[in-house]
């Protein structure tokens, strides 16, 4: 039997041969402490170094606006955690998406039970957040507006310039979540007008465990990692720096390749789209039709369970379902129940991601395995 086409690149990557080759050096050979200053510390410390230059080229910032963290969750938390308590003087208000990953709505609930508000703006049909809405939620008391760049399930790309210029025009910080976006399309902490941007290692081709953060300089967090004071004492602990080595490389393949391997997918994720359409039921895209990411592909099946469409195809392909449905209902997905897609279509929802090595064979097998899996479906 052939190994199962994998389309779930948005929930988690493998390593490049190119990335466990750069990290291989840290696990045997060069040991060493980065912190140490004898000999064996010193290539773990050019490494990390060299890593935090990479990752500032993909994002076009400076080398010293880099911290290494455990990942996007911590990042995210860093950031929003940071800002919250390092501003609270200045006020107690919060402006989000009502579509963010539970990595950010985790932490405003979180900081709500501290006394800080949150303000959960909706989205459009495309699942899109609007300027006007983004301003008109402001107030004398918002220290912070946290949105991410791409959404991770549809693959919609939020307007995170306009919002930028807009935090930047009323003196609010702009933190954006680009665990999803990073090495996909271009994140140009300049462009997009951050000053503050999350990452996570192994959405890009790193490892799990790895991510980093972006702090423009002048902005000062307070650390959530306590300890010896690594990171310039912005994160505590002795430095990852076999998983450093693999982000900083996957970085540079990201900006090495950055336009044939967007095209690649983008031209992929569209002849899997049009292999899906004669299957024997209605399709609906999620997500805005152009501005999306290039290797991302929701789509509703009408009338369907997507948890029975995984179940029949599972063997064959791996996807991740928008909805589960149990005896008690359906459990839809925050973001299309933002979005408000109906239920009818809403509950067979099924997510296709593809990645830099997907193929066309890999992608003409699985829509023939989908598409057979709801006609069958279709006549039960």
């Amino acid at each position: 039997m052939e190994n199962p086409v994998y389309l779930d690149y948005n929930a988690t990557t493998p390593l490049l041969p190119e990335v466990t080759d750069a990290m291989r050096p840290f696990m045997q050979e060069a040991f060493g402490n980065p912190s140490s200053s004898h000999l064996h510390g010193v290539m773990p410390r050019r490494a990390v170094e060299s890593a935090r230059e990479q990752v500032a080229s993909l994002l076009h910032c400076h080398a010293d606006e880099v911290v290494f963290t455990s990942g996007g969750t911590e990042s995210n938390n860093q950031a929003i955690i940071g800002i919250a308590r390092s501003l609270r003087d200045k006020g107690r208000h919060i402006i989000t998406s009502a579509i963010e990953h539970p990595a950010v709505l985790s932490v405003c609930a979180f900081l709500e039970t501290e006394g800080v508000e949150t303000t959960y703006l909706p989205v459009d049909g495309n699942g899109c957040l609007q300027l006007s809405d983004v301003e008109a939620a402001i107030r004398p008391e918002t220290i912070l507006i946290t949105v991410m760049h791409a959404n991770n399930e549809t693959g919609s790309i939020q307007p995170v310039s306009g919002i930028g210029e807009l935090a930047r025009r009323y003196g609010i910080v702009f933190h954006t979540d680009a665990a999803q976006s990073a090495g996909k399309i271009e994140t140009n902490v300049n462009t997009m007008a951050t000053s503050l941007v999350s990452i996570a290692g192994h959405k890009m081709y790193a490892p799990k465990g790895v991510g980093a953060l972006y702090v423009r300089r002048g902005i000062t967090l307070p650390p959530l990692m306590h300890g010896a004071g690594q990171e310039c004492g912005r994160r505590a602990g002795t430095e990852n720096t076999i998983h450093i080595a693999g982000l900083g490389k996957a970085c540079e393949i990201a900006m090495d390749d950055a336009g044939a391997s967007q095209r690649q997918m983008q031209h992929l994720r569209d002849r899997l789209h049009d292999g899906l359409q004669n299957c024997g039921t209605d399709v609906r895209l999620n997500g805005h039709p152009k501005d999306r990411l290039p290797n991302t592909l929701n789509i509703s099946f009408r009338g369907l369970e997507a948890n029975r469409i995984l179940e029949e195809i599972g063997l064959n392909v791996s996807a991740s379902a928008g909805a589960a449905c149990h005896s008690d209902g359906v459990d839809l997905s925050h973001v299309l129940v933002a979005m408000q897609v109906p239920e009818e279509w809403a509950k067979g929802t099924v997510r296709f991601s593809l990645g830099r090595t997907t193929t066309e064979e890999e992608v003409d097998r699985a829509a023939a395995v989908v598409s057979d899996a709801v006609k069958r479906l279709s006549r039960i």
